[in-house]
């Protein structure tokens, strides 16, 4: 008998975006949140983080932050990538060069590529890159990164994580301009209580150097505009 070839299973583009799209979704869903607030002297960025092994904020360059939820071995990844792409492109050209904008660019393109690969398991991550202005004359900078490598520019505050829209609405009703540091980390520690309140936990909400981490991007600061709070810091804010 005359063999006959089986036919190829056919899944159409739309189908394959949409079952990648709500696999990351569950998983993004889960994921504990990360604010970004504007203040007086640049920008705070505030993590659900009781993992004390794991930082969800980190440095990547002269006056940019790295925000990030989702798994921690993807994104820790996609740190090193954007440390090592910015300190090349620094010696090349100039620090100058390296821009919050380009390095989202750069984050696109790795994650995109990725979500676009159906032979590989899209990234489970969300982005913040954040860089504060170089003078007065400037604007902060916040780009928000999707799993798909798509990108939109934030103002004034931006959240990544399972509620982040509820993050949103809530700091559209809140947010003023001109927060002093402490006003805006309380505002954000606010922000998660009352997520604890909408969903429904029971339990009081705490917040202390074990279950928050905080960084800022300060505007008068040197070189490197980058600072992580401390528990001494933290525990002033909070007194």
């Amino acid at each position: 008998k005359e063999g006959r070839m089986a036919s190829p299973y056919y899944v159409s583009p739309e189908q394959v975006v949409q079952d990648r799209s709500e696999f990351v979704q569950k998983g993004i869903e889960k994921a504990r949140e990360v604010i970004v607030l504007e203040y007086q002297d640049g920008l705070a960025v505030v993590a659900e983080n009781p993992l004390t092994t794991v930082f969800k904020v980190s440095e990547i360059y002269d006056r940019i932050a790295f925000a990030a939820t989702g798994l921690y071995r993807e994104y820790e990844a996609l740190r090193y990538v954007g440390i090592r792409d910015a300190e090349v492109k620094g010696l090349t050209y100039t620090r100058e060069d390296v821009t919050a904008k380009w390095l989202t660019n750069v984050y696109s393109q790795y994650i995109g590529g990725n979500f676009w690969q159906v032979e590989s398991k899209p990234l489970e991550v969300e982005l913040l890159i954040c860089e504060v202005k170089e003078n007065p004359s400037l604007q902060n900078r916040i780009y928000h990164l999707s799993f798909d490598g798509t990108f939109w520019e934030e103002d004034k505050y931006a959240a990544v994580g399972g509620r982040a829209d509820s993050i949103v609405q809530f700091l559209d009703d809140t947010y003023s301009e001109n927060l002093d540091l402490k006003s805006a980390v309380e505002l954000a520690i606010k922000t998660f209580e009352s997520l604890e309140t909408e969903f429904g936990v029971e339990e009081p909400y705490e917040v202390n150097t074990e279950t928050v981490e905080i960084a800022i991007l300060d505007v008068n600061r040197g070189r490197r505009k980058f600072r992580r709070l401390s528990d001494t810091d933290l525990n002033e804010i909070l007194a």
